[in-house]
């Protein structure tokens, strides 16, 4: 009987050689897109509904759609090492990862140099900023240390990334930013609870304060009911 070959998931898939703690570490590293999709955007949808933080989404789920495309065009194959890393049979121009990652840091430093939804302040705005970079690059030298891709292929993913997060932070915040209102009243976003808090200067304070006193009013309330019983 004989059986067709296996694929692997590549989402998860990384390897590096045993008994290398750097391999180990930016193999994790290399999971990072990963993570902000998943414990990012998915818990970001579920607890905050903001519009912002889902075109975010949006733009990184388009850039991965142009990544692919691009990459069944162009069809340069991965380095030699993909054969010990069983990825030979996917292409390697450009870097998703890598284009992934520098797509994040543009958009993210865009919304926080903006001012966008008033969640970081000045004290902290610059620390906040060298995250994000710093994740881009470690997971694009971990592209390249793994095995998965040349320095080529991650030095284009992350120029695309770069262009396509600019080229859509200008599409949402100039040409779609006058629709979130109309969003934020359809039925879909009185049903998921969807808003726009761009126009918010600060917030977490914004928040705080109302729920410190929507507590104070319902204490206020109770005490009132208590003593006209």
């Amino acid at each position: 009987m004989t059986y067709n070959a296996l694929k692997a998931v590549s989402l998860t898939h990384v390897r590096y050689q045993r008994g290398d703690q750097l391999g180990h570490f930016l193999a994790w590293v290399s999971l990072v897109p990963v993570f902000i999709s998943l414990g990012g955007f998915v818990s970001h949808f579920i607890f905050r509904r903001e519009l912002q933080s889902m075109f975010f989404a949006l733009g990184l789920v388009i850039s991965q759609f142009i990544n692919e495309f691009i990459k069944k065009s162009v069809q340069q194959a991965r380095p030699e090492t993909c054969a010990l890393l069983e990825m030979c049979d996917s292409h390697g121009w450009p870097s998703s990862h890598s284009q992934y990652m520098f797509f994040f840091a543009v958009y993210f430093t865009l919304l926080t140099c903006k001012g966008i939804g008033g969640i970081w302040n000045v004290r902290t705005k610059w620390a906040a900023l060298f995250l994000p970079w710093s994740l881009a690059v470690l997971t694009m030298y971990s592209r390249v240390y793994l095995g998965y891709h040349t320095v080529a292929q991650v030095l284009a993913g992350a120029s695309l990334g770069i262009l396509l997060g600019g080229l859509w932070f200008w599409v949402v915040n100039s040409m779609l930013f006058c629709y979130f209102p109309l969003i934020e009243e359809s039925p879909f976003g009185r049903f998921f609870y969807v808003k726009d808090t761009s126009h918010i200067s600060d917030v977490l304070k914004f928040e705080y304060d109302n729920a410190r006193a929507a507590r104070n009013t319902m204490a206020a309330r109770k005490g009132m009911a208590s003593k006209s019983s």
